[in-house]
């Protein structure tokens, strides 16, 4: 801490008044800013002549009235920090400007200078060995044959099956703080890599040359993970946190950084100058440097920003819990990283789910942020609209792994112009910049009409923009290297962890505590297991029947004790599921530098020893005397404590098998083996004697082994079991003891309770070391597809759909080269595809349907007098066949909510209203078969190919009067309308892991409700997480769909003009579930822009050209 308040301190001796943090006079600025009454002065004084640290804890917080108060900062309750954070932004889109520059005026008035951090990065190669996706199916073989494949190839013996494949080719550039900029590219065009590079977070299996540096400092020399903050294009959270607690618990792990000590510097200057800060951005200030808090306000202002602030206390939900939308989550994911103290921002495509409204404000927040504190941040998304593109500063265009434009916004449509290409009136120019690289989209942007077109590689743009005045301004500022002197010493980081290890501690700590409260049901229902099998576990053995005459009668009771043992073994089962399902979110949390692996460890151990002392106790405490063991206290309790630990040594058991396997199908393997073989060598199935000489280390080894021996030794070796047979001069119990081979010793009580002990520190150790050491289980791995291998894929399909009734066009379905045009004589002559299998065209039509919720809890709390919370307030409308209709809205407006309605997929709630199907009252069971639903969330069988999913969906789906032979030239139908032959030997794969692609998911998520035959088709944001050339590819999937004369209805976000007008109806919601406008969309949008220029509510000004 001493060390890092040095970098904002300047001494006031002579000698150290060249301090960088002191930029000019304060004399100016020695009188308060603005008059204050007696009350709030007086207050204000006698705050400031307490000492510097208990000053830095205490602040006047002022209410409504005006009335100011004095308040702990270190400990401000929620209702405090949201009465302060809605009265710095009360409307985010107009007030967070403001609050930001009396932040930064605050901070320069006394001479203080920001961190900044620059970025370069210089000749940046990335390579990878990637496979193709026939080979790269796994298979029994295969697994075998390539372990052998590569120790040949490891040794030189056999050359690679593997394709090298170039990410991205020799890249300079420069991020500079202060700009805000867009990264934009074709789908595998290399954004996502380049951002990772730039970040520090490159796969280590990666081969990689060039330099990145931030502020001419390598990598090496400064902590990257904290110093620039990754947001992945994967939301990756815990489904059972709310919103509130996710950013919360990222808050407190992040740390403050040098916010402290800034602040230190700051309070220390303004007292010298007599300057009295604004009082509620003294408390924000204050709050926001306090370190370890469960709940930061720095949490509060991204809620608000973020728009996260009318969700803040909902679950996140995850595949199979509901939760926030799509939209949300993804808004959580870049929270999460937002509330930490990095200075620079890579964001991978953080509009995915959010409507253009949304979108619009979320990049203008940190356009702001960004200019206001000279931050750093390169930003990729997917389909921004005109007005978003216009936020940014600087454009960093990529096209096959190279850098084709870097520079200003304003001047990327002067470069494409001087090489003869032009972005026509109605289109975005951000889909411009993406297709005009593009073999099949190029032409159409050809300007010199007069002169024929030749196609202009990638290779020649990167050419012409070195010759470019921005690229040789670029390539000029490159050769000057960068002036360490000139770095703040704040902007980099060199401390691995946010906070102290005890602070991390605490957190996850507290976070596990949460989480075994949101899982109770887990742990209540498993003591109810075991009360049930107790119960009949004393039935079985009750002590009416146990006689303890003989050895055989001995026997009977050591394989009740057997029992004992063999409960806990799969009880503990449940363990591996719940370490696995978490290590998504702990690996990415541990590689950001949130907290080390023991910390999260420890926790996960510690906070499990309570429900250690219930399980054992309901069964000890049931069983232990009805069965009839020793009725001795001392003996009932060392039984007890013996189960306890072993139930501890389980539990650490299952946990490392979880840590070590990764994956669910993995882990439950080596769990079972090690039941198998636990239970076989612990003495009971197999004696001691019958265990062969080679497998005598196994038996030495189990733990069962010694719980076992000690438990058997407790039982029978007590007074009970001290009788004497005729033929024998050893008591009955050493008797029965020996008869299976066990120790007959009472020290072997305490030496299987001290082996137990001794393994569930090995095994815990263990969990923590594979926490530490091991990644996830299934690589991202490359995966060229027979259809890029292919250079005759470029011209197989050339266009034959078209995308619109307007006259708008499709695109080609290779992935690196769609097309979303078409030449005027193919739109002219669209091929039709017709379907095998016929089917029924139905309408589907809706009058006053209302759909409302019990009111949440929270929102009662908050003091919301209604009982119901209406979602769907009275909507009407028809969707028809062969009509393609956009739902379109707001986040929140109810779109999905209202797709769920007609469908049927709604299982709580209260529904009225009106809806038919063809004029007929709906009916669920006979709607759902002739009705498809697509999710916004790809959810698909990882370890089957594309044709496997779609047969299988035929195959459950069909009506079983449809053979096999058709059902096989059906599926080939719908691939083909899908465009999903050239991958259907490819693997789907996990998402951000491996296999296919977002977009390809997307189509294989249509496909697989295609093969079902339905009429009528509900899809919830298909071009969700897709650019607006991927979108092409899909929409015309969804044109193609409806051109057979099927129902669909599609919800929609940040569609481009293309796209948009793809669409023959329009269905546009507002929050609070209400329908705005429903009809035709028109020629150009005609109707829609007729509309809302003549609406008696409002006056509106729609802009038909971009």
């Amino acid at each position: 801490m001493e060390e890092s308040h040095e970098i904002y301190l300047a001494s006031t001796t002579s000698h150290r008044s060249h301090s960088r943090w002191r930029t000019g006079s304060v004399g100016a600025f020695s009188m308060s800013s603005r008059e204050e009454d007696d009350e709030e002065a007086l207050k204000w004084a006698a705050i400031e002549k307490l000492p510097t640290y208990n000053r830095l804890k205490k602040g006047l917080l002022t209410t409504s009235q005006g009335e100011a108060f004095e308040v702990d900062v270190s400990n401000l309750g929620l209702q405090e920090r949201q009465r302060l954070i809605n009265k710095l932004v009360t409307v985010t889109e107009v007030d967070n400007e403001k609050f930001l520059l009396k932040l930064k005026n605050r901070i320069e008035r006394v001479g203080i200078v920001l961190p900044t951090v620059e970025v370069r990065f210089e000749h940046l190669t990335i390579e990878a060995e990637a496979f193709l996706a026939s080979k790269a199916l796994p298979s029994f073989t295969k697994f075998f044959t390539t372990i052998f494949e590569d120790l040949l190839n490891y040794l030189h013996i056999l050359p690679s099956t593997k394709k090298h494949l170039t990410i991205l080719k020799d890249v300079s550039g420069i991020v500079k703080p202060g700009r805000l900029t867009l990264l934009l590219g074709p789908p595998s065009s290399g954004k996502t890599t380049l951002l990772l590079a730039l970040a520090g977070k490159l796969d280590p299996s990666l081969k990689v040359s060039g330099r990145v540096t931030y502020n001419g400092h390598n990598m090496d020399e400064f902590v990257p993970e904290r110093t620039a903050a990754y947001i992945s294009q994967h939301d990756n959270h815990i489904g059972e946190m709310t919103v509130r607690e996710t950013l919360a618990f990222a808050a407190r792990c992040q740390g403050v950084g040098t916010r402290y000590e800034m602040l230190t510097e700051l309070s220390r200057r303004e007292k010298a100058a007599g300057i009295k800060p604004d009082p509620d951005i003294d408390v924000f200030m204050k709050a926001a440097s306090t370190e370890g808090e469960e709940a930061n306000v720095i949490t509060d202002y991204y809620l608000k920003v973020l728009g996260l602030d009318i969700c803040a206390d909902t679950m996140v939900g995850d595949e199979m819990r509901r939760g926030v939308s799509g939209g949300q989550k993804k808004r959580v994911t870049t929270g999460e990283m937002m509330v930490g103290p990095a200075l620079a921002l890579f964001m991978d495509e953080i509009s995915t789910g959010l409507d253009s409204s949304t979108t619009f404000q979320i990049v203008n927040c940190f356009k702001q942020n960004i200019h206001i504190n000279s931050g750093t941040a390169v930003i990729s998304l997917l389909q921004p609209a005109p007005e978003t593109y216009n936020l940014f500063d600087d454009i960093i265009l990529l096209s096959d792994g190279q850098i084709v434009y870097q520079g200003p916004r304003e001047l990327v449509l002067e470069f494409f112009e001087s090489m003869g290409f032009k972005c026509p009136k109605r289109k975005g120019v951000a889909d411009f910049l993406q297709e005009v690289t593009s073999k099949k989209d190029q032409e159409q942007y050809w300007a010199h009409k007069d002169r024929p077109y030749r196609f202009v590689k990638v290779q020649e743009f990167v050419a012409a923009f070195q010759s470019f005045h921005v690229g040789q301004k670029l390539s000029d500022e490159l050769q000057t290297p960068f002036d360490k002197s000139k770095s703040h010493r704040a902007a980099l980081t060199t401390k691995v962890y946010g906070v102290g290890k005890r602070e991390l501690l605490k957190a996850c700590t507290s976070r596990e505590l949460l989480l075994m409260k949101r899982n109770s049901f887990v742990y209540i229902f498993k003591l109810i297991q075991i009360g049930s099998i107790t119960l009949v576990y004393m039935t079985l053995f009750f002590r009416t029947k146990m006689h303890k005459d003989s050895v055989t009668d001995g026997g009977i009771y050591a394989g009740a004790l057997f029992f004992t043992i063999v409960m806990p073994l799969f009880s503990g089962f449940a363990e591996i599921s719940m370490t696995i399902v978490k290590l998504p979110v702990f690996y990415k949390q541990r590689d950001f530098k949130f907290f080390p692996p023991w910390a999260y460890a420890i926790p996960s151990w510690i906070l499990k020893i309570p429900i250690s002392f219930l399980e054992p106790a309901v069964w000890v405490f049931l069983s232990y005397y009805v069965i009839g063991y020793d009725p001795n206290a001392g003996r009932f309790f060392k039984q007890y404590l013996l189960l306890l630990a072993f139930n501890q040594m389980i539990s650490g058991l299952f946990r490392f098998l979880g840590a070590i396997g990764r994956n669910l199908v993995v882990a439950y393997t080596f769990g079972s083996f090690a039941v198998l073989v636990l239970l076989a060598l612990g003495g009971f199935v197999l004696s001691r004697e019958e265990v062969k000489k080679w497998w005598k280390w196994a038996y030495w080894s189990s733990p069962v082994m010694y719980a076992q021996n000690g438990i058997l030794a407790n039982e029978f070796l007590g007074h009970s079991w001290k009788k004497f047979t005729p033929t024998s001069t050893e008591s009955l119990g050493v008797q029965v003891l020996e008869s299976r081979e066990f120790f007959a010793h009472a020290y072997w009580y305490w030496l299987g309770l001290g082996a137990l002990f001794g393994f569930i520190l090995l095994l815990n150790v263990g969990f923590a070391l594979a926490l530490t050491f091991l990644n996830q289980f299934e690589k991202p791995r490359a995966v060229i597809t027979e259809e890029f291998e292919s250079d005759e894929q470029d011209n197989r399909i050339g266009g034959t759909v078209q995308l619109s009734n307007c006259g708008e066009s499709g695109n080609d379905n290779r992935e690196r080269n769609s097309s979303s045009s078409l030449t005027e004589a193919e739109a002219s002559h669209p091929k039709k595809r017709g379907m095998v299998l016929p089917f029924e065209p139905y309408s589907l039509t809706f009058d006053e349907v209302v759909y409302s919720v019990d009111m949440p809890q929270q929102m009662k709390l908050q003091g919301v007098p209604e009982d119901k919370l209406v979602l769907l307030n009275g909507v009407s409308g028809a969707f028809r066949p062969g009509v393609l209709t956009a739902l379109m809205g707001v986040s929140g407006a109810g779109k999905t909510t209202l797709m769920d309605v007609l469908a049927g997929r709604k299982t709580g709630g209260y529904i009225t209203g009106d809806i038919r199907i063809s004029g007929y009252p709906k009916k669920q069971e006979t709607f759902a078969r002739i009705s498809g639903y697509c999710e916004q969330n790809d959810i698909h069988s990882p370890f089957v190919t594309v044709y496997e999913s779609l047969f299988y969906s035929a195959w459950l789906r069909l009506p079983p009067e449809v053979n096999s032979e058709t059902r096989k030239m059906f599926i080939e139908e719908v691939m083909e309308l899908v465009e999903l032959k050239p991958l259907r030997q490819s693997l789907v794969g996990l998402p951000g892991v491996n296999g296919l692609s977002t977009e390809q998911r997307k189509r294989l998520t249509i496909a697989v409700e295609l093969v079902a035959n339905p009429s009528i088709i509900f899809m919830d944001e298909p071009t969700s997480g897709l650019d607006a050339r991927a979108a092409a590819i899909v929409m015309r999937t969804v044109r193609n769909t409806v051109d057979t004369g099927r129902t669909v209805v599609c919800t929609i976000h940040q569609p481009s003009i293309d796209i948009f007008e793809a669409f023959d109806e329009l269905f546009l919601m507002k929050r609070g579930g209400r329908e705005v406008y429903v009809g035709p969309l028109g020629h150009h949008s005609c109707h829609l822009i007729s509309y809302f220029e003549v609406c008696p509510d409002a006056h509106f000004h729609i802009t038909t050209e971009v």
